[in-house]
């Protein structure tokens, strides 16, 4: 399995790092997990290839995880020739699907009919939906808004855990027990701690919880970028600890 971390920032605009989209593949699975405000532009400027895309998992509807998905849509009509033909399939929690429609109410019709067959899939939590090549997908609860979910990746050796948005979860944390990479979140230092958000001492009471093999942490407010983040994630999990950045990759 690879993970490539195509935008680790937030919806703070930022110099190096655009908002929320991270690039699962295993197999003839290429999976885009959220896809923010600048995620496909910055594929083309790492050289992914946006255009094989197969699958789209969004964890939850804020602008900052969703906002390219238009883009990506578009660029996959109109952006290549020839255009697309493949399926691609969206997943997402309750709610994909009205989204999806408001999305064609402002950009066209085309969103949803874009001359390729396209397949909106809401998961219930808990669901484990089968990927191509043995990779399944499945979804799980967490604090944000009523509808964030995390995202478990298993292609039968390995799996990926990615947390998208989410407040302190000792729930999260159980349910990637044993998780060869959990790639979280890590938005905000202690001083601007909130219910809905992560900062460095809980990334780690979740890291360390889970027994994750590797922890990768994404999602960076500017201010907690200030702060010794290895440091104070280090205080709980004892494990390796990356600090992404927008084009970090890495196969496990």
């Amino acid at each position: 399995m690879q993970l490539t971390t195509i935008g680790t920032g937030t919806a703070a605009p930022h110099p190096s790092r655009v908002s929320a989209a991270h690039l699962g593949q295993s197999g003839s699975v290429r999976l885009l997990l959220d896809c923010g405000s600048g995620a496909v532009h910055r594929m083309a400027a790492l050289g992914i290839a946006w255009q094989d895309i197969t699958h789209v998992a969004l964890t939850h509807f804020h602008a900052d995880h969703i906002a390219d998905l238009p883009m990506l849509i578009m660029g996959w009509r109109w952006g290549q020739l020839p255009p697309r033909s493949a399926p691609v399939t969206v997943f997402g929690p309750v709610g994909t699907g009205a989204l999806l429609e408001g999305m064609a109410a402002v950009y066209g019709a085309s969103i949803l009919a874009p001359g390729f067959p396209l397949t909106v899939r809401e998961i219930a939590p808990d669901e484990v939906v089968k990927l191509p090549d043995g990779v399944e997908l499945e979804g799980f609860p967490v604090p944000h808004t009523p509808e964030s979910m995390a995202y478990s990746v298993r292609d039968g050796a390995r799996r990926l855990v990615y947390t998208g948005d989410t407040g302190p979860s000792e729930a999260l944390g159980q349910w990637a027990a044993g998780c060869d990479l959990l790639l979280a979140e890590c938005s905000l230092p202690e001083a601007m701690a909130i219910p809905s958000h992560l900062t460095p001492s809980q990334v780690g009471a979740l890291a360390a919880t889970a027994g994750a093999r590797q922890l990768v942490l994404t999602h960076f407010y500017p201010p907690v970028e200030t702060v010794d983040l290895r440091g104070e994630v280090g205080a709980l999990y004892h494990g390796p600890v990356v600090l992404a950045t927008d084009g970090w990759h890495h196969t496990f």
